[in-house]
């Protein structure tokens, strides 16, 4: 079983920055994207930003220029850098992992998600 553990929520004010990270573990896993997802309240959970293996990263329009993805693929972890806040940020911001994991030969699909994290924007 893959195990996410996100960290850096918080409140912030508007223009404020925030960090998020998002630490994946588990055995014999082979990570191809990582990624964040937002879910406001009453609204349905969106994509935010994703990074593939081969090093490309996607945004959502809302985010481009403001937020930046990264990965650390030694310790399997993902950040998110948040700049330029706004309260239309505000959301319980989700990771997403998702690969491969198991023996050689006998390799499985994973897609993974964090517990979530809360990122309130508020002056």
């Amino acid at each position: 079983q893959v195990q996410l553990v996100e960290s850096g929520g918080g409140l912030v004010q508007p223009g404020g920055s925030l960090r998020l990270s998002c630490a994946a573990s588990g055995s014999n896993i082979n990570i191809n994207s990582m990624g964040w997802y937002r879910q406001a309240p009453g609204k349905q959970r969106e994509f935010v930003a994703t990074s593939a293996d081969v090093g490309s990263s996607n945004y959502a329009g809302s985010v481009k220029g403001r937020f930046t993805i990264s990965r650390d693929n030694p310790k399997n972890t993902v950040y998110l850098q948040m700049n330029s806040l706004t309260p239309e940020d505000t959301a319980v911001y989700y990771c997403n992992v998702v690969g491969h994991r198991g023996m050689p030969g006998f390799m499985r699909p994973f897609n993974s998600w964090g517990q979530g994290t809360q990122v309130t924007v508020s002056s």
